[in-house]
């Protein structure tokens, strides 16, 4: 394992012993194993930590991921995500949000993927403890750079975005949760149109510890050459949440 994709790993594992003491933050955890297709087909270690601040006006959102791995001393996937928010809550349901996004994969034509965009949320739909639904749309601005030149020459992608999310959770049970994430940036000065999916279902094994499943489909229109349009991933991992 790279010194790179050991030191994600271990932040992952060691952030919630900074934060299990603050009553405001809330977060998880996970580790697990990962399948690819696309352009890279793979089974990976992955690791993620998620983390949530809750404050009266404020909520703050922070997801880190980290997928690795290596067949003959060869590094065959590398990829590093992080995406940070913070919404400013206008009353118990509206929000505006501000949220920036970083993919540095190493086997996706880019050198990295990066967007940051603002606008308005509303968690439309609430009941009971851990279920709601959120939907946002806003504007904001993307910047590629590719690890070749393009046809005309150009190593870099950029231009304004609209960008349109929604999260849906779920509680199924006091022990076990259902979430479906979906978002699409479009390109406004370009074709590119970027959109994500996430299903996932997590289920708890002992005390804080749950057992998760996902499945997760990144589809580009416009990509780099000798690159897939469609990256899929199949997780399953163990959970801890603090």
């Amino acid at each position: 394992m790279g010194l790179k994709q050991a030191t994600a790993i271990t932040a992952i594992l060691m952030a919630p012993l900074g934060v299990a003491e603050s009553k405001d933050w809330s977060g998880e955890a996970e580790l697990g194993v990962l399948k690819t297709t696309g352009n890279t087909e793979e089974t990976n270690v992955n690791g993620r930590l998620g983390l949530v601040q809750e404050v009266t006006d404020w909520r703050n959102i922070g997801d880190f991921r980290s997928t690795y791995s290596e067949a003959e001393d060869q590094t065959t996937a590398e990829r590093y995500r992080a995406e940070l928010e913070t919404n400013y809550k206008f009353d118990e349901y509206q929000y505006w949000f501000l949220r920036g996004g970083y993919e540095n994969d190493r086997f996706s034509g880019y050198d990295f993927q990066s967007s940051a965009t603002t606008g308005y949320g509303n968690r439309f739909l609430r009941w009971g403890e851990g279920s709601f639904l959120d939907l946002s749309a806003g504007l904001g601005y993307r910047f590629n750079k590719l690890e070749e030149p393009d046809e005309n020459g150009n190593r870099e992608e950029e231009g304004a975005i609209a960008r349109l999310a929604a999260q849906f959770d779920f509680a199924l049970s006091e022990t076990s949760l259902f979430r479906q994430t979906l978002s699409s940036e479009i390109g406004l000065d370009e074709n590119n149109v970027i959109t994500e999916s996430e299903t996932s279902l997590q289920a708890s094994v002992v005390g804080n510890l749950s057992l998760k499943v996902a499945y997760r489909v990144k589809h580009s229109s416009d990509v780099p050459a000798d690159s897939d349009k469609t990256d899929t991933e199949t997780s399953l991992s163990l959970l801890y949440g603090f």
